[in-house]
């Protein structure tokens, strides 16, 4: 369910960012992606991270501890290890693990990035969401596959502007 912009979210990431990093490295690089990290986006109420990892064998390496502290492996994706976090049966956290080699295109940061210099398309995008939500019901599949043309769209048009190729942002 789409929540107004809650502007404390991004002291929740803040609060997250440093749970991870306790859990696992303290060096790495963690940051706040997905719609909660622009402000004044309407979005679901889950703060998504993006953490770098030198590998997946890093990932692996502090997954246990990760695990000791609540979170679990549980996603579709197929691209990069994702680990979630839930309160009383709510999701409430992702955290997504992108290799040090891959962090600089990676779509959800170049998304974010874009989405909060270029106002129209967040605007659009929010949108987008509004109407994936109401045709979704309570299918979160549909959900996002709602959203990606818009996605698809936007991210194709930031990739360009970096000088890079267009990839399918759809991966699960």
């Amino acid at each position: 369910m789409l929540a107004a912009y809650d502007r404390r979210w991004p002291q929740q990431f803040a609060l997250i960012a440093a749970e991870l990093r306790d859990l696992g490295d303290a060096a790495w690089v963690i940051e706040h992606i997905g719609s909660t990290a622009v402000p004044g986006m309407r979005a679901k109420p889950i703060i998504d991270v993006a953490v770098r990892v030198a590998d997946e064998s890093e990932f692996e390496r502090y997954r246990p501890q990760l695990e000791r502290g609540g979170w679990r492996v549980g996603s579709r994706v197929r691209t990069h290890p994702v680990m979630v976090f839930e309160q009383e049966g709510v999701r409430t956290r992702i955290a997504h693990f992108f290799t040090a080699e891959g962090w600089d295109a990676v779509n959800q940061r170049i998304l974010r990035d874009w989405l909060i210099s270029h106002p129209a398309d967040a605007r659009r995008y929010e949108q987008a969401k509004i109407a994936a939500e109401v045709a979704a019901q309570d299918n979160r599949g549909a959900y996002n596959a709602g959203k990606t043309a818009i996605v698809q769209e936007i991210v194709d048009r930031a990739r360009l502007d970096r000088g890079m190729p267009s990839v399918a942002v759809y991966d699960k």
